[in-house]
């Protein structure tokens, strides 16, 4: 063996190699090192402990993953997986008063159900495993809707302990990664399952021949994936206090993305349970780092797609170069020797890491700086009101002097907690939170009330949570002047549409309601359909297409926001026809839109005097002033009549 080491490269080779079959794991402690570099509150015990919570969830949806990948199939279902059977869990723990004992199994079982569903259409329906649990993706997240009807469901305290810590530090879904990893890795390695995984994924027709049930152990492996989802999605609904029905969508992706950076081949045959942790990890450490360097959500979208492509082209590599048989391998099972010499070079490999872990963490002093920084979480930046929002705070802190860090979560609550993590950890002075959900922002917000960093709630509440103040716009008081105006430009009769936003957020639910009972006091106008169009101008353009197919002469629309009216606008046009179309939000294109009579009003909430308002708040409770309980910007209905006077 020396002398092959000898001919083909000395230490070089030996080194090659060794970052061959294990990179994950070296790329794992190279971004811990630049990521301790270039931010001062990367290595804090507290980050770190962020780092794994954050991981969490990804890491247990992926280990069903690896299941998957490994017997050469794909699981997209996951995340909808995930969100169903945290529905079924609230939906039975708290609507139907079910305990909790019998209520988590029966969501455990879900999980499986829908595996064991895509197992059924895989391997007796022939379908392929794309498409099997791309049809799942939808069926899983349609009736978490179905049976939540679009809201959050709120969950006992006796489930939502398992998303807390232990003695105030050790956090519970970091210990249920811990043991699931432990149990998918005994799967893998320990039990003829496992190694028929690697047989069917290495080939499937000579695993057939050799007399392994093919059929029969995928049903198994589709129904561990599902299980594991389950469990996932408990974590996530426990972190949040609530069952989200549109929670973890694009998780499926981040899935896949760790097992493949952990090393699995999507070819099949190869993967680990160490190295799909290692994968999770990997994103984790990307998004929080990025986060705490305040780096753009789009640009970390960028980020984590280089990633990828990097894990697969490695992975690439690795298999021509013969580094396939490394830890993730179901091929390297040959030898009991073998098997020491990799347990031994990933232990000196993980101890290397803590090693050097460890010596920054003394090295990296702590966060310090003489500019007062305050950390501002938007729900989205994918919509233009919000955008105004950033901007108007931006304004402010720029007068005031101050550092302002936003944050972009995506309408993702869970996304939302990590990021409201990452600010108390890094010790902001104040924080301005515009939540994805009142619900789901409590747990985290109240992790900032015990650090005595005070919050500003911004245009939407926080509930079981102390923030100073609410600096809103009336979102229901707007729906209700919506149908006044609506009523009075169709004559208070007539048959008018509405298109919701994203079912279960707060603003669709406050908008809806508003206007639902300024409508009621018109007997005469009829409401002919209600579709959610997820806030979205494209969505809106397209259910709008569909309303007028299936419902003949529309009077009127109301859309929750402009973009979704924009998009109903579009829609008549096309189709050569007139209606009143009121939209919310008062965007510079909605109002411009007013005013060459594309729309026919917006209800205007100001979103840039929004932000600074909410800023300003902000900095006035670090400096030790006193609030006011709500903080009202008052919201307008703007015609072609006053549109001018808005800027």
């Amino acid at each position: 063996m020396a002398t092959d080491t000898g001919k083909s490269g000395g230490t070089w080779s030996a080194l090659r190699r060794f970052l061959l079959e294990n990179g994950a794991l070296t790329a794992l402690a190279i971004l811990v090192v630049v990521m301790s570099l270039l931010s001062d509150d990367f290595l804090t015990a507290q980050n770190l402990l962020n780092v794994g919570v954050q991981a969490a969830v990804i890491a247990i949806l992926a280990f069903g993953v690896t299941f998957v990948i490994i017997s050469g199939g794909i699981d997209l279902s996951v995340g909808s997986v995930a969100a169903l059977s945290a529905t079924v869990l609230g939906f039975l723990a708290t609507v139907q008063g079910v305990p909790i004992w019998s209520a988590l199994p029966l969501a455990a079982a879900t999980g499986v159900a829908c595996g064991l569903v895509n197992g059924v259409l895989i391997a007796y329906g022939r379908l392929p495993s794309f498409i099997a649990t791309l049809a799942m993706l939808s069926i899983g997240r349609g009736l978490s809707l179905v049976l939540s009807e679009g809201s959050p469901i709120s969950l006992p305290d006796s489930v939502a302990v398992l998303g807390r810590s232990l003695g105030g530090w050790l956090p519970v879904p970091v210990i249920i990664m811990l043991v699931m990893v432990l149990v998918t890795a005994v799967i893998l390695r320990r039990t003829f399952a496992g190694r028929a995984m690697y047989a069917i994924g290495g080939n499937e027709e000579a695993a057939r021949l050799s007399g392994i049930r093919v059929k029969r152990h995928q049903l198994g492996i589709y129904a561990l994936s599902g299980l594991f989802a389950a469990v996932a999605g408990i974590i996530l609904a426990s972190r949040l206090a609530s069952a989200q029905p549109q929670a973890a969508q694009g998780y499926e992706l981040d899935a896949i993305a760790a097992v493949v950076i952990g090393g699995a081949s999507l070819a099949g045959g190869v993967g680990s349970a160490f190295g799909t942790l290692v994968g999770a990890l990997i994103l984790a450490v990307l998004r929080n780092g990025l986060n705490l360097l305040s780096v753009s959500a789009f640009w970390q979208q960028v980020v984590i797609g280089v990633v990828i492509a990097i894990a697969v082209l490695f992975d690439t590599l690795r298999r021509r170069s013969g580094g396939g048989g490394g830890a993730g391998s179901g091929a390297d099972s040959g030898t009991n020797g073998s098997r020491r010499k990799r347990g031994i070079r990933l232990a000196v490999a993980a101890a290397a890491t803590a090693l050097v872990v460890g010596a920054l963490s003394f090295l990296t002093p702590n966060s310090g700086t003489e500019t007062t920084r305050i950390g501002m979480s938007l729900s989205t930046l994918n919509n233009p009101f919000f955008l105004q929002m950033r901007d108007g705070a931006q304004a402010e802190a720029d007068e005031a002097g101050v550092e302002l860090v936003v944050t972009d979560a995506q309408d993702d609550a869970s996304q939302q907690a990590d990021q409201i993590q990452n600010f108390v950890s890094t010790g902001v002075a104040a924080m301005v939170i515009n939540p994805v959900d009142s619900d789901a922002a409590g747990p985290p917000v109240g992790g900032a009330n015990n650090a005595d960093i005070p919050v500003v709630a911004a245009d939407r509440g926080v509930n079981e949570a102390h923030v100073e103040t609410l600096v809103a716009s009336d979102n229901v008081e707007g729906g209700r002047l919506a149908a006044q105006e609506l009523a009075d430009a169709i004559g208070e009769e007539g048959r008018i549409v509405v298109l919701q936003g994203t079912p279960g957020t707060s603003a669709s639910r406050e908008r809806g309601s508003g206007f639902e009972e300024g409508i009621a006091e018109f007997p005469d106008i009829e409401v002919v359909a209600r579709q959610p169009a997820d806030f979205d101008r494209s969505k809106g353009l397209d259910v709008m297409t569909n309303m007028l197919q299936g419902n003949g002469d529309i009077d009127a629309v109301f859309a929750e926001n402009d973009e979704m009216a924009l998009g109903a606008a579009a829609a008549l046009s096309s189709r050569g026809e007139e209606a009143v179309v009121i939209g919310f939000d008062g965007t510079p294109e909605g109002l411009e839109a007013v005013a060459e009579g594309t729309l026919y009003a917006s209800v205007a909430q100001r979103p840039a005097e929004l932000g600074r308002v909410a800023l300003r708040n902000a900095i006035a409770v670090v400096e030790g002033e006193s609030l006011e309980e709500t903080v009202m910007v008052p919201v307008e209905v703007v015609t072609e009549e006053n549109v001018d006077e808005f800027g």
